[in-house]
């Protein structure tokens, strides 16, 4: 994938947004290399010539989809607020800035979830199975107190719920189009006093 690596990063993420925004409104089997090439404003053949295979551009977007909310978090993340429910707000903008940069990003992940088409669905598993994408979500939690939750709760729970709800919230949006940072931040900031009105000691 070196040519596409040395493409102009501006070209790059109109390609990825491309792929993410094709592969997310049909899935892989019903998803061709002239739909990416249309709608990213190229030629089929650039798209082999990038990538290689249309199999090869599907497990690139899952990698990098991955390492896009996982490296954005990490790099931005300010591991000085030690308050549980002030680093999960934290963590969810971070992801929610990225994940708005590129819009087919969640119709994808979304549909890559459920994806059954054999020559991917193995290695989809194998990679879910150690990623960011599987609710990877322990180095986010480096330092934090979770002394004032209630005696029961499970911190690990509550996040998977809160994140269950930005991840549907955003689904609901619709495909292709801009997340409205906005709305679900001040959403989520109702779900977090909610939360913490009820779980904390």
């Amino acid at each position: 994938m070196k040519h596409f690596f040395n493409l102009p990063s501006e070209k790059q993420q109109n390609i990825i947004n491309a792929a993410l925004s094709s592969f997310g409104r049909n899935g892989y089997k019903k998803t061709s290399a002239a739909d990416i090439a249309a709608t990213a404003g190229i030629s089929k053949a650039m798209v082999f010539y990038y990538f290689g295979s249309k199999k090869k551009l599907y497990l690139y977007l899952v990698e990098f989809c991955a390492e896009a909310i996982s490296g954005g978090v990490m790099s931005r993340l300010d591991k000085g607020e030690t308050e549980f429910f002030k680093r999960i707000r934290i963590i969810s903008e971070i992801k929610l800035k990225v994940i708005s940069e590129y819009p087919g990003m969640m119709s994808f992940m979304e549909c890559m979830f459920f994806e059954t088409d054999p020559e991917v669905e193995s290695e989809i598993k194998k990679f879910m199975s150690v990623s960011e994408l599987n609710f990877n979500v322990q180095p986010y939690f480096e330092g934090i107190d979770f002394s004032r939750f209630k005696e029961g709760v499970d911190p690990m729970l509550v996040t998977k719920l809160l994140l269950y709800f930005t991840t549907g919230r955003m689904n609901e949006m619709p495909k292709g189009q801009r997340v409205d940072m906005e709305l679900i931040m001040r959403e989520f900031d109702e779900c977090l006093a909610l939360f913490r009105n009820n779980l904390y000691v």
